[in-house]
C-alpha cells in the first residue's frame, strides 16, 4: 500500500548512513587493518546503493496494477500473484483478509481510495484459487457444525453500543468534540441511532456531546469486517440489505421506497442544507456511487449530478473533494458521462484540477481522464485548459497522483490538437526526467506519452532538443516488453525525416547490438521498427 513511500525513506536513510561513514576521520581511530577494510566494504556497499526496485519487485507492482485495473486479470497473472504473496488457498486468503480489515480499522486515514482496491484484489484472488482448487472452496462437513455451535464471543468493535447486538448495518455520525482531544466518529447500528435521532436528541448516545451534524455516512468497512468474522466463526451473516435500487427496471427510474427517500433526502440537503449538511450528503453519495452500478445509474437518474457540479465551486475543501470525486464515481457509468459534460462539468472540474486541495486536483484528473474516453470531450477538456494543469500536477502530486495526471495526459493527447497543447505546455521536461528516474515508477506512462507526441512535428521537435537518445537506449535495453516497443517506437520518430544527429548519437551509443537483439525477441511492433533503426542506422557516417 506505501511502497513508494516506504521505499523513499529506506533510500533517505542509506544516503545519510553514507554520508555520516564518509565523515568518520578512520585514520584518527585506532583500527585494525581488517576492521577498516570491513568498514570500507560497507561505506562502498552504501555507495553503490540505488533507488531501483529489483526486478522481481518490478515485476510484482506490473502484476498488482493490471489485476487491480482490469474487470478479468489473466489467470497467469493471478497465479503469480497467488504465490509471489504466498495467498494460495482460501484460509490463507481468509487470514490476509481479516488482517488487513484490522489495519483498516485501526488506521486513523479515510481508507476510501485503497480499501476498494485491495478488497477487490482479495476478490480476484480467492474467485482464481477457488478455480484452481475446488477442494478449497467448501469447508468440510464437520467443520462447519463445530463452528456453528461453538457460540463464538462478538467483539465489541461489532456491537451497536445502544442494542449490545450485532451490527447489520453500521453507520458513522460525527460525535463532537471531546475536551482535550479532536473531533472524532462513532459507529451504530442504523435503525437504533436514527430512532434516536427521530425522538428529538442532538447529543451522541455514547459520550453525551453534541452532533456536529445528523448525517449518517455506511460504514462499509467495518461492515464487510463483520462479514468476514460471521464467515470465519461459522456465524450466520446479518440479513443483507435489498441491494440499492436492485429492483429498478431496464430504461425506468422505478425503485424501492426507502431507496428513493434516501437518495431525495440527500439530494434535498446537497440543494438546500447548511454547509455541513451538504458537505455530509455529498460525502455519502460519493461512497453510494462508488459501491456498484445501480447505484451510479439511479443517483444520476435522480438528478444529482447538477447538484454535484453546484457544489465543484464549493469554498470549504473537503465538500469539494466529495463533490470532484462523487462526480469521478458516477463517470464510471458511460451514459452519465455525458450527463456530466451536459452539465457544465468541465470548466469546474478543471478549476477544482488548478485551485483545489491535493486530494481534490488528484481526483479531478482522474475524473478527467474518464471523461476523455469519449473523443469529442477530448477537445473540450483540452479547450478549457486541462493540460497544463495536469502538467503541474505530474510534477507536484503524489505517487498516485502523477499517474492520474499521466494517463489523463494521455488520453487527451490522442486528440491530434492537444498535442500541440502539452508541447507547448512544456510536457517534454518533465516526462524526461521521469524517463530517466527508474525509482519513480513513472517510466511506462512517461513512455506511453512520448510515443503519442512524437508523432507530432512539434513533439518531435521538443523530444529531440531534450538529449533522448541515452535515456531511450537504457530502457532499449533493460525494460519491459511493452516499454522497448515504445522507446523504439519514440526513437523511430525522431530518426526519421533526415534528422542525422540522432542517428549520430545512437551509433556512438553502440545502439545496433541492442536493437538487434529487440528485432529478435521483441513485440511485432518493436521487431519492425528495430529493423527500420538498423536499416537507418547501417547508412549513417559517425565521422560526418
Amino acid at each position: 500500500l506505501h511502497r513508494d513511500s516506504i521505499a523513499a525513506e529506506f533510500h533517505q536513510i542509506t544516503e545519510q548512513v553514507e554520508e555520516a561513514l564518509s565523515k568518520i576521520p578512520y585514520k584518527k581511530l585506532d583500527l585494525s587493518e581488517e576492521v577498516q577494510e570491513q568498514i570500507e566494504l560497507v561505506h562502498a556497499q552504501f555507495r553503490r546503493a540505488t533507488a531501483r526496485p529489483d526486478s522481481p519487485d518490478v515485476q510484482l507492482e506490473h502484476d498488482l496494477a493490471i489485476a487491480q485495473r482490469e474487470r478479468d486479470p489473466d489467470p497467469a497473472i493471478l497465479k503469480r500473484l497467488s504465490e509471489k504473496l504466498q495467498l494460495k488457498t482460501i484460509e490463507d486468503l481468509k487470514k490476509e483478509s481479516i488482517a488487513f480489515h484490522e489495519l483498516v480499522i485501526s488506521s486513523e486515514g479515510d481508507p476510501d481510495d485503497w480499501f476498494g482496491k485491495i478488497s477487490s484484489l482479495f476478490r480476484k484472488l480467492k474467485d482464481f484459487v477457488q478455480v484452481e482448487n475446488p477442494e478449497d472452496a467448501v469447508a468440510p462437513k464437520a467443520d462447519k457444525e463445530f463452528l456453528k455451535h461453538r457460540s463464538p464471543v462478538i467483539p465489541d468493535d461489532f456491537r451497536c453500543p445502544i442494542s449490545l447486538e450485532l451490527m447489520k448495518d453500521p453507520v458513522i455520525v460525527s460525535t463532537g468534540q471531546i475536551p482535550g482531544l479532536r473531533s472524532f466518529l462513532q459507529t451504530y447500528e442504523r435503525s437504533c441511532i436514527q430512532k434516536w435521532l427521530d425522538a428529538g436528541h442532538k447529543t451522541c448516545p455514547k459520550t453525551q456531546q453534541t452532533l456536529l451534524h445528523t448525517a449518517l455516512t455506511p460504514n462499509y468497512v467495518l461492515k464487510s469486517l463483520i462479514s468476514l468474522w460471521c464467515e470465519s466463526n461459522g456465524v450466520e451473516l446479518p440479513p443483507k440489505h435489498q441491494a440499492a435500487f436492485k429492483n429498478r427496471k431496464l430504461g425506468s427510474s422505478t425503485v424501492s421506497d426507502c431507496d428513493q427517500t434516501t437518495i431525495a433526502a440527500l439530494l434535498e440537503k446537497l440543494a438546500n442544507g447548511n454547509p455541513e449538511q451538504q458537505r455530509a450528503a455529498a460525502g455519502e453519495l460519493r461512497l453510494l456511487a462508488k459501491r456498484n452500478a445501480d447505484n451510479r445509474v439511479c443517483i444520476a437518474e435522480a438528478g444529482a449530478i447538477p447538484l454535484l457540479v453546484e457544489l465543484l465551486s464549493f469554498p470549504d475543501a473537503r465538500t469539494q473533494e466529495h463533490a470532484v470525486t462523487a462526480l469521478l464515481n458516477l463517470s464510471i457509468n458511460d451514459a452519465n458521462k455525458g450527463m456530466i459534460v451536459n452539465a457544465g462539468a468541465i470548466p469546474d472540474i478543471v478549476d477544482v484540477l488548478k485551485n483545489g486541495s491535493m486530494e481534490a486536483r488528484e481526483n479531478a484528473a482522474a475524473t478527467l481522464f474518464s471523461l476523455s474516453v469519449v473523443d469529442e470531450n477530448k477537445v473540450a477538456i483540452g479547450a478549457a485548459g486541462a493540460i497544463p494543469a495536469l502538467i503541474n500536477l505530474l510534477c507536484e502530486g503524489s505517487p498516485r497522483g502523477k499517474k492520474d495526471a499521466a494517463t489523463a495526459i494521455f488520453n487527451l493527447s490522442i486528440y491530434q490538437g492537444n498535442k500541440a497543447r502539452a508541447v507547448r505546455a512544456g510536457i517534454v521536461p518533465p516526462l524526461m526526467r521521469l524517463l530517466k528516474d527508474a525509482g519513480c515508477g513513472m517510466v511506462d506512462e512517461a513512455l506511453a506519452i512520448l510515443a503519442v507526441l512524437a508523432s507530432h512535428q512539434e513533439g518531435k521537435v521538443a523530444i529531440g532538443l531534450a538529449d533522448p537518445i541515452p535515456a531511450l537506449m537504457e530502457v532499449i535495453r533493460t525494460g519491459s516488453p511493452r516499454n522497448r516497443e515504445n522507446a523504439a517506437a519514440v526513437m523511430w520518430s525522431l530518426c526519421t525525416g533526415g534528422d542525422l544527429q540522432q542517428l549520430r548519437v545512437a551509433k556512438e551509443l553502440a545502439a545496433e547490438e541492442a536493437l538487434k537483439e529487440l528485432a529478435e525477441s521483441g513485440t511485432d511492433r518493436a521487431k519492425r521498427k528495430a529493423g527500420s533503426l538498423l536499416e537507418l542506422l547501417q547508412r549513417v557516417d559517425p565521422a560526418a
